[in-house]
């Protein structure tokens, strides 16, 4: 594989990275942060600044104002965007509204994509994906899914709660996941359907407390009382749904992957300029070897989850499928950014542990990621059963 960066990307490359530098990293202290998320009047700010360098929406189409990236392109991009916990709002790149649009870009028909992702593309709504339900329904696993749709007179109606549905509160539509009340258990038909929030039937019923906090809108509970979704909303096909969740998800995990990685290279930067300059015991930190080893680990984990996100995005530019592929990258990229992170964080000592640096903050964050789109063990659990299959690449 050749890794040499073409010039017109090497020049995106360098001009988003100036842009977090000297635009974005100013603004992380801005009290419009909440413990929530970003406020929207922020985010709008941010992405009217992006806008303003030709860098909002990279990963879509020109068509939709993009600038029409391919996965290798947003690799490069997304991780330098990454850099502050910002910048992938700033850009418009962030979760969920990015795996929304690439979902929308690829199934929806021209009059959805006209009203709904024209103005999330750029920036004028945010949107959510609402799969994720409480106990018993799905989590891990979608087999589990609870919440309804029945076929009625010009459409559907939909019963049933979620939770833990980011960016819910403030979003200007949802995509909802549903089975059909016909389908016996365990084996749910699944529909993917589209609705605008202020929709009577969707009620968004509280934003749960979480240890991160850069989503807008937060992680959120609520619920659907008999919504009434009209024929062409749904999305694609009737009963495709869990096909279409993976052309979400695949390349979903992946772009999580590019994002953090520019964190944890934020975070291990902060804590090798201070290993340089911090002495103890006659000398700088970064030439005791209990301290010099934790930063070379870090660069190596850098590195491979830098190659395995490389890897996978070129699987995807293929034309692959890459399911097994971003559950490989993922749960590499999501332990090794935790790795790094949290080395960084005892590195840096006390200070590690206040609100002095944005690493506290980056530990924080990327704790979750080990978590959401699929924890470790249920993609190992993937990667065992294609290995048994004789699936595995």
């Amino acid at each position: 594989m050749d890794f040499s960066l073409p010039p017109e990307l090497s020049e995106l490359k360098t001009r988003t990275e100036n842009f977090i530098r000297d635009v974005v990293i100013p603004l992380e202290n801005d009290p419009r942060q909440t413990s929530h998320g970003p406020s929207d009047e922020l985010r709008r700010e941010l992405n009217a600044l992006a806008r303003g360098a030709g860098l909002l929406a990279p990963h879509m189409p020109r068509e939709w104002g993009g600038l029409g990236l391919d996965h290798r392109g947003k690799a490069v991009v997304f991780e330098a965007a990454g850099y502050s916990l910002l910048g992938p709002l700033a850009l418009n790149i962030a979760a969920p509204d990015e795996g929304n649009s690439h979902l929308l870009e690829q199934v929806a028909d021209e009059r959805q994509k006209r009203r709904w992702l024209a103005p999330l593309a750029m920036g004028e709504i945010r949107s959510c994906f609402a799969m994720t339900e409480p106990h018993p329904g799905a989590g891990s696993d979608p087999a589990s899914l609870a919440t309804t749709y029945r076929k009625v007179s010009g459409g559907y109606t939909i019963s049933g709660d979620k939770w833990l549905i980011t960016g819910a509160n403030g979003a200007g539509f949802c995509i909802i996941m549903a089975r059909d009340a016909e389908s016996p258990e365990g084996k749910p038909r699944a529909t993917m359907f589209l609705a605008d929030m202020n929709r009577p039937g969707i009620v968004v019923e509280r934003t749960l407390d979480t240890m991160d906090r850069s989503f807008p809108g937060g992680h959120c509970v609520m619920s659907f009382q008999d919504l009434f979704v009209p024929e062409e909303d749904v999305l694609g096909g009737e009963g495709e749904g869990f096909r279409y969740a993976q052309v979400r998800l695949a390349p979903a995990r992946l772009t999580h992957c590019m994002r953090w990685l520019g964190a944890a290279r934020r975070a291990h930067d902060i804590a090798t300029e201070y290993a340089r300059r911090r002495h103890a015991f006659g000398k700088p930190l970064i030439e005791h070897e209990g301290i010099g080893f934790q930063l070379a680990d870090n660069e190596m984990d850098i590195h491979t989850s830098r190659l395995v996100t490389a890897h996978a995005a070129w699987v995807l530019d293929q034309g692959e499928k890459g399911r097994h592929e971003s559950s490989v990258a993922k749960v590499i990229c999501s332990e090794a950014i935790f790795r790094v992170v949290d080395r960084c964080v005892q590195t840096l000592g006390g200070m590690g542990v206040t609100g002095e640096t944005v690493v506290e903050r980056i530990f924080r964050e990327v704790r979750p990621f080990r978590i959401y789109d699929g924890p470790s063990e249920v993609h190992r659990w993937s990667i065992a059963r294609s290995l048994a299959r004789g699936t595995a690449r």
